[in-house]
Parts: C-alpha cells; sequence; structure tokens
C-alpha cells in the first residue's frame, strides 16, 4: 500500500500568479501573499483561504474560502469575490 500526500501550499505562489496574472508578494514563508491590498492567507492546515485587507498595519479579514484539494479552484473563488 502506497501513501500520498497533498500539500496545497506546495503550488501556491506560482497558482496566484496564474490566477491573478501578476507576480505577487511573498508574505509568511509561502503560506501568504499579497495582491495588492489583499493578503491570500492559507491556514487551518491549508484547508482555510482567507482573504484580508490590509491598509497599512491594519488588517480586517474579509471572508474565507474552503480549500478541498486543488489550490488553484480556491484561488479562482477568492478572485470571484474579489472582483465583485
Amino acid at each position: 500500500m502506497r501513501k500520498t500526500f497533498v500539500d496545497p501550499a506546495a503550488d501556491f505562489i506560482p497558482a496566484c500568479e496564474r490566477v491573478f496574472d501578476a507576480e505577487v508578494r511573498m508574505l509568511d514563508g509561502s503560506r501568504a501573499v499579497l495582491v495588492g491590498n489583499v493578503k491570500l492567507s492559507l491556514e487551518a492546515g491549508e484547508r482555510e483561504l482567507w482573504l484580508i485587507e490590509t491598509h497599512g498595519a491594519l488588517e480586517r479579514r474579509l471572508t474565507m474560502v474552503e480549500v478541498r484539494g486543488d489550490i488553484e479552484y480556491a484561488l479562482l473563488r477568492a478572485k470571484q469575490v474579489l472582483d465583485v
């Protein structure tokens, strides 16, 4: 029997660049990126993608997108939330 481990964070930075079509600024050691004034942060064992609005040192959590396997799908849902 062979075990397979899936790490959604492994493709997080490249997936962010593909979905948002821009270079992103990496924060917190590859678990968070800055896209414009919104921080995308993987939390809870990479099962939650938090969208956090930033204004200097102030942060406000906008919403959370559940990560179910494919990080790119979660990022596409996050982009839809931000585009609205």
